[in-house]
């Protein structure tokens, strides 16, 4: 494969992937896979440690990790100039602010050099500050780790924290005492890593992973005990998910239990340490709804009712069920309320409006309201529950694509707003010097497409400039508008970078989301690629100068796109590209499979189904045809897209593709979806991805 002079330089040895045909038939279809080898038989074992995997399969991700480092190997000096610059951006030293919760106040620390935080507390009555928890020295001779939980007991005298330390996401939570700084013996293997205490501080509550790696089992654990766990609830059906959570009052444990489109609740007296769950309300198919505890009610943010973009409900805990809910906030539609936060006097609620983030504060003795007003047109939103109940003010953070984030405590009675803390950028950042836009983009059946962008105000919109553009567009995520400082290394160097608002998230409301999935997943492609159209024709940038970037679902975006139209784009990121769709969904074996059928289909079950994600499934598309310059990323031990998803998409696309490329491959092999987990090992990983986008795009930019 050849590449424009000065652009990515190829190297002479292309890993060469074998073919090994695999051959099924489902409804009428006759289906080759000639790299279905790559999914490692063991793969289950393979995620909890990375040795079992297979020689044959090691070695060919190795191979590919060597190509892609000989590919980049001119660019070695701009990823490492790009590596420290992104460094410069972070406050090494740097504390959060602190969450009071009674006597103490809790926060993280990082120091100098560090790649992970430090959990410490204050305590009030003597001043005195206490590290709890060194993440840094938790993580010290190993290659990933990331700290999940960290959760005091009530009664403050022990901490349970949890951290997955090979990036399968399979954490074990430990318990330290407070008093002797020593962890208990015991450890908890193999859960989702959420704690939820008992208020007797006697035990908590936490799930545990099954066999494929599903949250199934609500266990009790007391502390001490030194057998097993009592179950406290389990999950029959494999296409729903658990989740615990603390109510914000304190009073109950909430068991959820979901799929993308279908929830119940479930309440644990959290006085009780022996409580039985209650049900809060029966799943059926399509309601979803999520509960929270506020004075003498429950409340209950749920579309219920036709309520498309939800509403707020209230119902009392001794008869919680759906025929005793009544409306608190009704319903409007185009105003999505996004979440809630019960404090005792006050029930505070994020909702969205024609794309824009706002917070509404309601009084709880007279229900009057009133509304936190910011002036930017694009900006990103969000609450902070805190640690405690009995208190009037809310903390929420701010940020926009020009302006670093600040964090301030609001005042629900007063309504005066605090700064308590404002991002710092060590080597320097004038938001001045920026400008920010929001434009519509129209899709090919006449909906509008938000576009939120921001450039150098010296870049020239006259077509030349190079451009990034971001989408994901899947179960609803909606894409914030916010502060970023990596991308100030592409924008620095005259890119526009844009986020395209596309069809399956919900920027528009609960409707954006159900235009973007199932059988409408095709208008998540068909937006993005309207809105590299419109970028094209607003003078922004120019086809072939737009790098596409999308990981996980938006993975799957950036492999269907450029199937579509490849003419547009001169480089495609895709970091954990979920592409191998259609081979996904039929393995119902793997981890998100059943609980991801109301997100994509079942085409296992449906022939319909079958042939709309056959349609557009990235990996069963690829044609020949010229493909611009590709880089995936993927993790060995990802238990959410599987590592073989981006190497069989790489194989095929060289095998098939008419000219273009070159396609790079690189596995992370100590880490899974996330990537690498320290705050500088990350960089690594953004400095590639960056380097390829520069190198791909405006060679002259880097000597």
């Amino acid at each position: 494969m050849k590449k424009k002079a000065d652009q990515v330089s190829v190297a002479a040895q292309i890993p060469n992937t074998k073919i090994r045909a695999h051959r099924f038939s489902r409804f009428g279809h006759d289906i080759v896979d000639n790299y279905a080898w790559l999914k490692a038989a063991n793969w289950q074992d393979v995620l909890q440690d990375p040795s079992c995997l297979p020689d044959d399969i090691r070695k060919h991700l190795l191979e590919e990790n060597s190509y892609l480092e000989q590919a980049l190997s001119s660019s070695k000096k701009l990823r490492e100039t790009l590596q420290q610059e992104m460094r410069g951006r972070i406050k090494e030293a740097d504390t959060s602010v602190p969450q009071r919760d009674g006597q103490y106040s809790y926060f993280t620390r990082f120091v100098d050099g560090a790649q992970h935080g430090q959990f410490w507390r204050t305590d009030h009555a003597t001043g005195q500050e206490v590290l709890l928890l060194d993440a840094d020295l938790a993580a010290k001779r190993k290659a990933y780790f990331d700290l999940g939980d960290t959760e005091p007991s009530p009664d403050h005298a022990l901490l349970a924290w949890s951290a997955d330390d090979n990036g399968s996401e399979y954490y074990t939570i430990r318990v330290r005492d407070l008093s002797t700084m020593q962890d208990h013996k015991k450890t908890l293997k193999k859960t989702s890593g959420d704690i939820a205490w008992l208020n007797n501080s006697n035990g908590f509550y936490y799930i545990e992973l099954d066999s494929k790696h599903r949250p199934v089992r609500v266990k009790r654990h007391v502390i001490g005990n030194k057998g097993p766990d009592e179950i406290v609830y389990e999950e029959r059906d494999p296409g729903f998910f658990l989740s615990i959570s603390m109510s914000q009052s304190g009073a109950f444990i909430l068991i959820g239990a979901n799929d993308h489109e279908t929830s119940e609740v479930w309440l644990l007296d959290a006085d009780d340490p022996k409580a039985v769950p209650r049900l809060v309300e029966g799943r059926s198919p399509g309601v979803q709804y999520e509960v929270e505890h506020w004075n003498d009610k429950l409340v209950i943010l749920t579309n219920a009712d036709g309520a498309e973009d939800f509403k707020i409900m209230c119902a009392s805990p001794e008869h919680p069920g759906r025929a005793n809910w009544t409306d608190l906030v009704a319903y409007r539609p185009g105003t999505m309320v996004l979440t809630m936060l019960p404090l005792q006097n006050f029930l505070i609620r994020l909702e969205r409006e024609n794309a824009r983030p706002r917070i509404v504060v309601r009084e709880a003795t007279t229900g009057a309201e009133h509304e936190i007003a910011f002036a930017d047109d694009a900006y990103a939103l969000g609450i902070d529950a805190g640690r405690e109940y009995d208190n009037n003010s809310l903390r929420f953070i701010y940020s926009s694509m020009r302006h670093p984030s600040e964090v301030y405590d609001y005042d629900c009675q007063s309504r005066e707003r605090i700064l308590r803390k404002r991002q710092e950028i060590p080597s320097g950042h004038n938001p001045d010097d920026y400008c920010v836009a929001r434009l519509l983009a129209r899709a090919p059946d006449g909906e509008y497409v938000p576009i939120s962008l921001v450039h150098r105000k010296s870049t020239p919109l006259d077509g030349t400039a190079p451009c990034l553009l971001y989408g994901y567009g899947s179960y609803g995520h909606a894409i914030a508008a916010g502060f970023k400082t990596d991308p100030l290394s592409l924008i620095d160097r005259g890119f526009v970078y844009a986020v395209a608002h596309i069809r399956g998230g919900t920027e528009k409301g609960w409707r954006w989301y159900q235009d973007g999935k199932r059988d409408k997943k095709p208008n998540t492609f068909t937006d993005f690629i309207a809105c590299a159209k419109h970028l094209i024709a607003q003078g922004y940038t120019r086809p072939g100068h737009i790098v596409a970037h999308g990981g996980s679902a938006g993975g799957m975006l950036m492999g269907a796109i450029v199937n579509m139209a490849p003419e547009l784009f001169g480089g495609i990121i895709a970091e954990v590209p979920f592409v191998d769709v259609l081979n996904t969904m039929l393995d119902s074996d793997l981890p998100l499979t059943p609980p991801e059928w109301p997100e994509w289909g079942n085409p296992a079950a449906s022939a319909a189904e079958f042939e709309t994600i056959l349609s557009y499934s990235p990996y069963d598309n690829i044609k020949a045809q010229p493909y611009p310059a590709i880089l995936a990323l993927g993790g060995l031990t990802d238990p959410r897209v599987t590592y073989w998803e981006p190497a069989k998409w790489v194989a095929k696309l060289r095998a098939t593709m008419t000219s273009g490329g070159p396609v790079l491959l690189r596995t992370n092999m100590d880490a899974g979806h996330g990537g690498a987990s320290g705050r500088f090992d990350r960089l690594e990983e953004v400095a590639l991805a960056y380097a390829f986008a520069l190198t791909a795009i405006k060679p002259e930019a880097f000597s």
